[in-house]
C-alpha cells in the first residue's frame, strides 16, 4: 500500500499529468469565479479533450478543475453577493457584508485557507475511508434520505433567520416550486400551464442568480454605492486576518470538513445543500448567534471549508459503486468508462492506483489553486471600492448569460428576472431566501424518496427504521430548540412573539411589517391556488403539493397575522411606516432597462444587445462620456465573443432581424 500511494504520486506530479493538472486547475478557478459557470459545465467541456490521454493524465485534469471550482466561486459570493457555484451561496450571508464593511480580504483569506484544508481533508477522507465507509453508504435507503431532506429544510428554516414562522414558509415554498414540470410518479404535468420551457421543471441557475444577484445588482445600481460602506482608507483588512481567524476557529474548520465528507458520501445530494448544512450547524452550535448575517468570519469559514471536503468524499460512491452523488460525478463516471475502468471492487484492488492517483490530485489542486488565489485575490479586493455604477453592466453580463447556459431558452431569462422580483420582494419583507433555495434543490430529491418508501414498505412502515427514528429526533430537537431559543430572546413570553418578524436574521434586511404584507398575501393565495390545483392529480402526484400547499397557507396566514398586529403596534406608538428600502421610481425604471436587454436580444442577438446596455447604461444612468462608455461596451462584447462563443460554446438566441 505504501507502495502504491508513492507510485501514484510519482504518476501525477510526472509529465505531461502535471501539465494537464495545473491546467485544469487555471481553468477550475475560471469556471468557479464566473457566476453561472460551474464544475458541472467544465466537466463537459473538457471531457472530451481526454479521449486520446492516458488514464492518470484524464483525471488530473479533470479532476483538477473540479476541485478548485467551490475555492475561486468565493469572489463572486463575497465581492458581489452573487453566488458562483451553487455550493456558495451560504457563503453570501456572512462574506458579502463583510465586503461592505471593507473586510472583503479577511473574507476571502479565511475562505481560501479553509477551503484549502477541507480540500486536502476531503481528498485523505478519499485514500483511507473506501473500504471502511461501504457499510454507511449501503445503510442509507430511501426513507433515510427522505428524513434527511427533511432535517435540512427545517434547519436552515430556523437558522436563517430571526423568524422561525417566515423561514419555514419560505422553506414550504421552495418545495412548492420544486413540483414545477413532470411528476416522478404518474408523469403528468403539474403547474405548467401548458408552457413548455417549464415541462422539465425550473432550472436551478437562473432562479439562484435571480433571488440572489438581481436585488443587489439593483441596489448597486439605485444608491450608486461601492460595495464597500467605508472608504478604502478605512480598511485594513488583509488576507493573512482571515487565515489567523481560521487558525483560531481551527475545531470549526475541522467539524465542517467532517459534515462535508458525510454530506459527499451520500448520493442525490452533493454540493448544493452542504454549505447550507455548515452554516446551519454553525449558528446552532455558537453562543453568540448576533453577528450571524451581518459579517461573521465564522459563517464564511463553516461552508467553505464543507464544500471543499464534500468534492474528495464525492468520488467515494462514485468509484466504488458506479453511483454519480452528482452531476460533475456523472460526467466523471462517464470519463472512467471512456477510459475502460469499470467502477467498483477493480477501482479497490488492480486499479487502486489510479484511485490514489485521484486523491493527489485532488490535493495538489487544492493547495495550488488556493496559492494562485492569495497571489491574486489581493488585487480582485479593490473591485469592492469601484463606485456601483461601473459594476453593473460587467454583473448584468454575466449575469443574463449565466442564466442562459442553463437551457438556451428565453425561458431563462424570464425565470431570472421574475426570481428577481421575488427575491427583492423577500429582501424588503425581511422572508430568508435561503430556505428557499434548499426546498427547490430537495423537493425532487424528497418526493421520489418518500414515493418510492411508500412503495417499498406497503405505506409508513419505514419510519420505525433506526436510523430514521434518530433523524425525527433531530428534527424535532431542531426544531423546539428554534422556537424556545428565539421565544426566550422575545420580550414577551408567548412563544408565539419568538416568531417575530422585528428580530434580526442572517442575509436580510429590517423589515417593515407594511413591507411583508404584499408578500404574504401573494404567498397565502399561491399555497391556496396549488392546493386547489391539485386536488383533481392521481394521489401519487397530488401527495406532496397538498402536504406542502395546505401547511404553507396556514403559517402564511398566521405570519400576515403577526405582520399586521406589529403595524398596528407601530402604529399605536406613533413610529409610522419608517422609509422605504429603496425608491419605488429608480426601482421600476432600472426594472424597464433589464427588459430592455431580453427585447433587444430579442430582435438583434445578445452580442448586440448586452454590450449595448453596457454603453447606454453608462451614459444615461451613470452619467459617464463616450470615452468610457465605448470601450466598456467593447470589452463585453470581447468577453461573450472570446468566453461564451469561443470557450463555452454556447446556442445564441436566434435574432429576429439577423436570422
Amino acid at each position: 500500500m505504501y507502495d502504491l500511494i508513492l507510485s501514484s504520486l510519482a504518476a501525477v506530479v510526472a509529465w505531461p499529468a502535471i501539465g494537464y493538472l495545473v491546467l485544469g486547475t487555471i481553468l477550475g478557478l475560471f469556471f468557479g469565479a464566473v457566476p453561472g459557470l460551474s464544475g458541472l459545465v467544465g466537466m463537459a467541456i473538457l471531457l472530451p479533450f481526454t479521449f486520446t490521454m492516458e488514464p492518470v493524465a484524464a483525471f488530473a485534469f479533470l479532476l483538477g478543475m473540479y476541485a478548485v471550482t467551490t475555492t475561486s466561486d468565493t469572489l463572486a459570493s463575497v465581492l458581489l453577493g452573487i453566488p458562483g457555484t451553487s455550493a456558495s451561496q451560504a457563503t453570501i450571508l456572512d462574506g458579502y457584508p463583510m465586503a461592505k464593511k471593507g473586510e472583503a480580504a479577511r473574507a476571502l483569506g479565511a475562505a481560501f485557507f479553509v477551503s484549502a484544508v477541507g480540500g486536502l481533508l476531503g481528498a485523505l477522507f478519499l485514500g483511507l475511508s473506501i473500504p471502511v465507509l461501504q457499510p454507511v453508504i449501503l445503510a442509507f435507503a430511501q426513507p433515510e434520505f427522505f428524513m434527511l431532506g427533511v432535517l435540512a429544510l427545517t434547519m436552515v428554516a430556523s437558522l436563517s433567520g430571526g423568524s422561525i414562522l417566515l423561514g419555514l414558509v419560505s422553506a414550504l415554498l421552495g418545495l412548492l416550486i420544486s413540483y414545477v414540470g413532470y411528476s416522478p410518479t404518474d408523469a403528468i404535468p403539474r403547474y405548467t400551464f401548458d408552457v413548455i420551457y417549464l415541462f422539465e421543471g425550473l432550472p436551478l441557475i437562473p432562479v439562484i442568480l435571480g433571488l440572489f444577484a438581481l436585488p443587489e445588482l439593483l441596489a448597486l445600481a439605485v444608491g450608486n454605492t461601492s460595495i464597500s460602506r467605508v472608504d478604502q482608507t478605512e480598511t485594513r483588512s488583509r488576507m493573512l486576518d482571515g487565515v489567523h481567524d481560521a487558525i483560531r476557529n481551527w475545531w470549526l474548520v475541522l467539524r465542517s470538513s467532517a459534515i462535508g465528507c458525510y454530506v459527499g458520501l451520500l448520493p442525490g445530494l452533493g454540493g448544493s445543500i452542504v454549505d447550507w448544512i455548515a452554516y446551519g450547524h454553525v449558528v446552532q452550535s455558537s453562543r453568540d448567534k448576533s453577528r450571524f448575517g451581518e459579517g461573521d468570519i465564522r459563517g464564511v469559514i463553516a461552508p467553505e471549508a464543507a464544500n471543499n471536503a464534500q468534492k474528495g468524499a464525492a468520488l467515494i460512491p462514485t468509484v466504488t459503486f458506479g453511483i454519480p452523488g452528482s452531476a460533475p460525478m456523472a460526467i466523471l463516471l462517464g470519463a472512467l468508462l471512456i477510459q475502460g475502468l469499470q467502477p467498483g471492487p477493480q477501482m479497490l484492488t488492480t486499479k487502486l492506483d489510479i484511485t490514489l492517483s485521484m486523491m493527489w490530485t485532488m490535493v495538489i489542486a487544492n493547495v495550488l489553486g488556493a496559492g494562485l488565489l492569495f497571489l491574486f485575490g489581493r488585487y480582485l479586493v479593490r473591485l469592492t471600492f469601484v463606485p456601483g455604477h461601473l459594476i453593473v453592466p460587467g454583473v448584468c453580463l454575466f449575469l443574463f448569460m449565466g442564466a442562459w447556459l442553463a437551457t438556451s431558452n428565453m425561458g431563462d431569462w424570464v425565470a431570472l428576472l421574475l426570481f428577481g422580483m421575488l427575491g427583492y420582494l423577500m429582501k424588503c419583507s425581511g422572508i430568508p431566501r435561503a430556505p428557499l433555495v434548499l426546498g427547490i434543490i430537495l423537493g425532487p430529491i424528497m418526493e421520489n424518496a418518500l414515493a418510492i418508501s411508500l412503495s417499498a414498505y406497503n405505506g409508513y412502515g419505514w419510519i420505525g427504521r433506526p436510523i430514521v427514528v434518530v433523524l425525527a429526533v433531530m428534527v424535532v430537537v431542531s426544531l423546539g430548540y428554534a422556537i424556545w431559543n428565539h421565544a426566550w430572546r422575545g420580550s414577551a413570553t408567548s412563544p408565539v412573539d419568538g416568531l417575530d418578524a422585528h428580530m434580526p436574521r442572517p442575509g436580510v434586511v429590517a423589515a417593515r411589517p407594511v413591507d411583508q404584507l404584499l408578500p404574504l398575501v401573494i404567498l397565502t393565495g399561491a399555497f391556496v391556488a396549488a392546493a386547489v390545483l391539485a386536488v383533481d392529480w392521481p394521489a401519487n402526484s397530488a401527495r406532496f403539493p397538498l402536504m406542502t400547499g395546505i401547511p404553507g397557507a396556514v403559517l402564511a396566514v398566521v405570519a400576515l397575522g403577526v405582520a399586521f398586529r406589529h403595524l398596528q403596534a407601530d402604529r399605536a406608538a406613533g413610529r409610522g411606516l419608517g422609509a422605504p428600502p429603496q425608491p419605488l421610481g429608480r426601482v421600476l425604471h432600472f426594472a424597464f432597462w433589464l427588459l430592455a436587454i431580453v427585447g433587444v436580444t430579442i430582435l438583434l442577438g445578445q452580442r448586440i444587445a448586452l454590450p449595448l446596455f453596457a454603453g447606454l447604461y453608462l451614459v444615461v444612468w451613470g452619467g459617464y462620456g463616450w470615452r468610457v462608455a465605448v470601450p466598456y461596451a467593447l470589452g463585453c462584447l470581447v468577453v461573450l465573443v472570446l468566453i461564451f462563443d469561443q470557450v463555452v460554446a454556447v446556442s445564441w438566441y436566434p435574432a429576429l432581424v439577423l436570422r
